[in-house]
């Protein structure tokens, strides 16, 4: 159930190397994903985003978030975003003093690599997610929910649960990738597509500009708690006490 594991925790051993794990994630995430934004512009000179440039972004954010998560899921567990942090202290597969470290982390990382961007791209403005014209604040708000409620939901299906051991939790970094990348494709028309409060913290913290800044912390972090309490209360589900009768009995 939900919050059945939910725990304060205490320092362990191995904080630290998770915490530098999440760090280094996502500073590499974010830096090759907010760089595909500032290159498309600096190509273009600053001409509003194609579909072509959209596809770019959008698989240019995938493959950086497969490597980012490959190689840290052995060591932190590949969170690189606080609403997977969060949406997986909700089941109980992170403690709060752990999941808290790794929040600090991960805005750590996404800042400093927008800072790096800044210096290594001309001083060029990072670029904050923002709505698009006509987009209602209420709908941008809804639709991060239901995009990271897909992220957050493929995360529990491939790496958190139990059962994703095997072929199934090796191919977890690449559909975590793509689910992004597929997200970006339809949402990045509208607000973005951001999912990762973390992702969008860095570039509104460089540019200095956190209009409706809110909705991407609010949105992610209910669409990973949400997905959070659907799959454990109604996928990750305890196994049956009574042994299975044997076919032939039928």
């Amino acid at each position: 159930m939900p919050f059945r594991n939910v725990a304060i925790g205490r320092y362990e051993d191995d904080t630290l190397k998770c915490v530098l794990a999440e760090f280094i994630s996502t500073l590499i995430f974010v830096f090759a994903g907010e760089g595909s934004v500032l290159a498309f512009a600096e190509l273009t000179s600053g001409a509003d985003l194609t579909p072509e440039g959209l596809v770019a972004v959008a698989l240019c954010h995938g493959l950086a978030l497969f490597v980012a998560v490959a190689i840290a899921a052995n060591i932190s567990g590949g969170h690189v975003n606080p609403a997977v942090t969060f949406g997986l202290f909700v089941g109980g597969h992170i403690t709060l003093l752990k999941g808290i470290l790794y929040w600090i982390a991960q805005l750590l990382g996404a800042a400093i690599a927008c800072l790096l961007l800044r210096l290594v791209c001309n001083g060029a403005t990072t670029s904050p997610h923002a709505l698009s014209t006509g987009e209602p604040v209420y709908a941008a708000l809804i639709l991060e929910v239901v995009i990271t409620f897909g992220l957050v939901y493929t995360v529990y299906a491939t790496a958190a649960d139990p059962r994703s051991k095997g072929n199934v939790g090796i191919v977890a970094p690449l559909a975590i990738g793509l689910i992004v990348a597929a997200n970006i494709l339809f949402a990045g028309a509208f607000d973005g597509g951001s999912m990762n409060p973390a992702r969008s913290f860095g570039p509104a913290l460089v540019a200095w500009d956190f209009t409706n800044h809110w909705v991407y912390w609010v949105g992610p972090l209910l669409g990973g708690a949400l997905a959070g309490i659907v799959y454990e209360l109604f996928i990750m589900c305890p196994e049956p006490s009574h042994q299975p009768l044997p076919t032939e009995e039928y």
